[in-house]
């Protein structure tokens, strides 16, 4: 596919995907979206590449949201056929067996809200605002807003932000617990490709198999997570990263992973 609405980059083991309509503030239609799985289906397959960071291009925009344009005529049938391709693109964001970091740049509304909590780490630029607006026009968030945020910020906060359609600053999403980070604009990219870089230098199976845990586990009975862990914790014993890691540890050098 030919990529009309994203820019997708790869420099060494870390991929860029930046959504590319600055125009409508980084809108999400279905163009946008399709582009975006098949981006994220050829990082999935890439065993050279380790870590994603998806930004907005210009300085407004994140994602400001859907295409309101294109969701206005929408049927039934159409709008659940919209809603399923977003849960198809965060559910690969949150499955993805590597990191993927969210650099918001600016708004991050409705469906970019969305985006960026599938992602495993967000990075805010001090400019970034965040919300759900959707009960404004009379729905609700359709690309896992309602499950994911609930989960990150608890249910009391996630029901006054999507009930209200309220926005709030970098600062609040970092106060409650949404943000792992705030910096200025100017750093914004250099931070996220930072940690990124930092996160391709570790074991890659070991980094695919904490992402999986931290995921799964967070809805589990926690015996039943506790035992997950302890059983792929033993797992990794049987990998080569592990003893490579462990014999460059003794042998105080760095580590060469294979990812096997």
């Amino acid at each position: 596919m030919e990529f009309q609405n994203i820019l997708l980059s790869i420099d060494a083991d870390i991929a860029t995907l930046t959504v590319n309509r600055p125009s409508v503030l980084n809108a999400l239609n279905r163009q946008t979206l399709l582009e975006m799985k098949q981006a994220l289906w050829e990082i999935w397959q890439d065993e050279n590449c380790r870590a994603l960071v998806i930004t907005g291009a210009g300085e407004k925009a994140f994602v400001a949201g859907a295409d309101i344009s294109g969701m206005a005529q929408m049927g039934v049938q159409e709008a659940l056929e919209f809603a399923e391709l977003g849960h198809t693109v965060t559910n690969m964001i949150e499955t993805m067996p590597k990191a993927v970091i969210a650099a918001v740049n600016g708004y991050a509304l409705g469906g970019g809200t969305e985006l960026a909590i599938s992602c495993d780490v967000i990075i805010a630029s001090s400019r970034a605002v965040f919300g759900q607006p959707e009960v404004k026009l009379g729905i609700i968030p359709g690309f896992g807003g309602t499950i994911r945020l609930a989960r990150l910020i608890g249910r009391a906060k996630a029901m006054e932000w999507i009930l209200s359609g309220k926005t709030y600053t970098a600062q609040e999403a970092l106060q409650y617990g949404l943000v792992s980070k705030v910096v200025e604009p100017e750093n914004l990219m250099k931070e996220a490709l930072d940690l990124a870089k930092t996160i391709a230098s570790r074991g890659p199976v070991a980094v695919k198999a904490a992402k999986r845990l931290v995921h799964e586990g967070i809805s589990m009975p926690l015996m039943q997570a506790l035992r997950l862990e302890a059983v792929t914790f033993a797992n990794l014993f049987a990998t080569q990263d592990q003893k490579e890691g462990m014999k460059a540890f003794l042998e105080k050098r760095n580590p060469s992973f294979q990812g096997k």
